[in-house]
């Protein structure tokens, strides 16, 4: 298996074969809160403009997502899992989008099959690529805002690379270099309106679902669909 660890939103361009678009903080760790409290379906999109479109076609539909980390006007949730677990979710078809994570779905076009990243269900992304064996796995990490990498992407992509390959990896110190580096914005006051400290601990919750999110296409709008392992 051929393994390259890609970033930002050139690196999903570039992605080839079986690949993980990674968001860790918190598109994807969001994502599967969301199925695990009951989402039927989610439909991952770029532009903010989709987004509305079909909340204003479906009213029912739950919109989900932030810009510059913040929940934009008219959203019923932010891009935080901390909003979604004690939430009634049965049901429900959310529209997703943020500034990196789903960003990245919709420049993979070169890839054969892609799943969503997070630590949350990282050993059920291992198992699935594993079961899959693919001659190419690309692991694309898509950072601040598709700006800058990040350490809690890059550190995901390193993590189910070593597994992959049998090889050592200390998951307590990643968190501990989070905690006081890229995952900080946390733990400042003034800021857990929107980005609440739980929800560092929430999407650093290693290996708790056991399914994978595959992306897949209804006409022109992709959709997350669960498969459980």
């Amino acid at each position: 298996m051929e393994i390259q660890i890609l970033q930002l939103l050139e690196g999903a361009r570039q992605a080839q074969g079986l690949t993980v678009i990674i968001d860790v903080f918190r598109a994807f760790s969001v994502a599967c809160y969301a199925f695990d409290g009951g989402v039927e379906r989610i439909y991952p999109v770029g532009q903010i403009e989709l987004a509305y479109k079909l909340k204003k076609q479906h009213p029912d539909y739950l919109l989900v997502g932030e810009r510059n980390e913040q929940k934009p006007e008219g959203f019923d949730f932010g891009n935080s899992p901390s909003q979604l677990v004690s939430t009634q979710l049965v049901g429900k078809t959310m529209v997703h989008t943020t500034s990196s994570g789903t960003q990245g779905i919709v420049n993979a076009t070169g890839a054969d099959e892609i799943i969503s990243g997070s630590f949350v269900n990282a050993g059920a992304i291992i198992q699935y690529i594993r079961q899959r064996q693919p001659e190419k796995l690309s692991l694309v990490c898509m950072g601040y805002a598709c700006q800058q990498p990040t350490d809690e992407d890059t550190f995901l992509a390193e993590y189910i690379k070593a597994k992959l390959l049998d090889e050592p990896v200390d998951f307590p110190a990643m968190v501990e270099r989070l905690r006081h580096g890229a995952g900080a914005r946390f733990f400042v006051p003034e800021k857990q309106s929107w980005a609440p400290a739980v929800d560092f601990d929430l999407c650093l919750d290693l290996d708790r679902f056991n399914f994978v999110l595959k992306v897949e296409r209804e006409e022109d709008l992709y959709f997350l669909k669960k498969i459980e392992l």
